[in-house]
């Protein structure tokens, strides 16, 4: 009998770590302090929720996200399972139903017969037994204290993300907006709400200006540039959002067979249809703005909005100098970290970080079937590496996104080769 293995988190990376485990005949303690505690962020007590988009981004195998999604079907990733299954239209990209995606983790955790779920906050880092940390950026304050204790040398990094509203399709005012996706690639599943110049000029002037929430220590600079703020995005210019979030480009209006001067680009949020989300429009607006500057987005004018968007404050630890290449503690391999708490960003990287160290720990439990010594390594194994052995840029550890290469290809094949054998 294997020793069982705490891990602490349910969100991408604890889930995926402890159903990996879990599938190897090693049991497991997952911990998720919801629905007791929240953070301010989190309105679900399911697993695996999404707070900021519903997108996995791209599902095309020539992209190297679509690349890593591929890679963990392979590997039976219970992530990317759930999200197949709870897809919904977005051209060529991932993108689910988040409440059923989040179900459906939920009920395949609960149902394990190797996972035992205990609901509550960790307060402490456990001090014996093999650990899995995957506690998200938004980890509780009591928990984050005690993992600061455990690294008195090394302070903890930050930056701040944003998450888009959400509207009711119904809401929409279609005689001013239509579907179709970025240069007619797969099935017309956006809905692209176009802004003439006089529009856009007026929009992105009461954009720079309207009144933000309070956030304390918030400022431009610390943003993340893959998750900006759209009002922070507006005051570095006035062509900015044009060439982002609001590009025209391969989105002719129907009407004219012309591009307009900038489009506002809405996708599917539920399998239904009936709610859609703002895509770019990460926003920390006070919620009376939010409602204020985004109708007069033409087609949002007499907009429902069913969510606000919120900005949080993201923790991450200095991973090059703390954790060696398979996410294990320098100094004490038993205690492992995992998902976004670890610097990466994305809810694939994390998933894929979340099996990258649960395979990493099912190598060294006894009786184990196969081993990594002599697979490829992974590319954010080969970041981490880099960043420790060559200048320690936090910046770039900040932002980088990882994925697994063939490395997990190759290890399928080989867990494959040994199951015939």
């Amino acid at each position: 009998m294997h020793e069982t293995v705490t891990i602490i988190g349910g969100g991408l990376a604890g889930c995926e770590a402890a159903w990996q485990l879990a599938k190897r005949d090693i049991p497991v303690v997952l911990w998720e302090m919801k629905p007791e505690k929240k953070s301010p962020a989190h309105h679900s007590d399911l697993f695996g929720e999404l707070v900021c988009s519903n997108s996995l981004r791209s599902d095309q195998l020539e992209n190297a996200v679509g690349l890593l999604k591929e890679e963990l079907r392979r590997l039976d990733s219970l992530i990317l399972r759930c999200a197949d299954e709870h897809r919904v239209a977005a051209g060529g990209a991932l993108a689910v139903d988040r409440v059923a995606f989040s179900q459906a983790i939920t009920d395949a955790i609960r149902n394990h017969p190797n996972i035992t779920v205990r609901e509550g906050e960790v307060t402490q880092v456990p001090a014996e037994g093999q650990v899995i940390v995957a506690s998200g950026p938004l980890t509780s304050d009591a928990l984050a204290e005690s993992i600061a204790q455990h690294f008195p040398d090394s302070g903890y990094l930050h930056f701040y993300d944003a998450a888009a509203p959400l509207v009711t399709f119904e809401s929409i005012d279609m005689d001013s907006a239509w579907f179709a996706s970025r240069y007619d690639k797969g099935t017309a599943d956006y809905i692209n709400c176009p802004l003439s110049q006089e529009e856009y000029l007026a929009f992105w002037k009461e954009l720079r200006e309207a009144q933000e929430a309070p956030v304390h220590g918030f400022e431009d600079k610390n943003v993340f540039e893959g998750c900006m703020p759209v009002e922070v995005m507006a005051r570095r210019g006035e062509q900015t959002l044009c060439f982002g979030p609001l590009k025209p480009r391969g989105l002719p209006d129907p009407k004219t067979g012309k591009e307009p001067y900038a489009v506002v680009q809405l996708r599917r949020d539920n399998a239904m249809g009936s709610v859609y989300n703002l895509v770019g429009f990460q926003t920390h607006l006070t919620w009376p703005e939010q409602k204020r500057v985004f109708s007069m987005i033409p087609a949002l004018k007499h907009a429902e909005f069913l969510r606000y968007g919120v900005m949080h404050r993201n923790t991450y630890l200095n991973s090059p100098k703390l954790l060696d290449r398979y996410y294990r503690v320098k100094g004490d391999e038993r205690l492992m970290f995992a998902g976004q708490i670890t610097g990466v960003e994305g809810y694939v990287e994390s998933t894929a970080s979340g099996c990258l160290a649960a395979l990493e720990l099912a190598r060294r439990m006894p009786l184990q079937i196969y081993t990594l010594e002599e697979q490829p390594e992974p590319w954010c194994v080969y970041l981490l590496r880099s960043l420790r052995s060559g200048t320690q840029d936090l910046e770039f550890c900040r932002t980088f996104e990882t994925e697994l290469l063939d490395y997990t290809r190759k290890l399928h094949d080989a867990e494959r080769e040994v199951t015939d054998n």
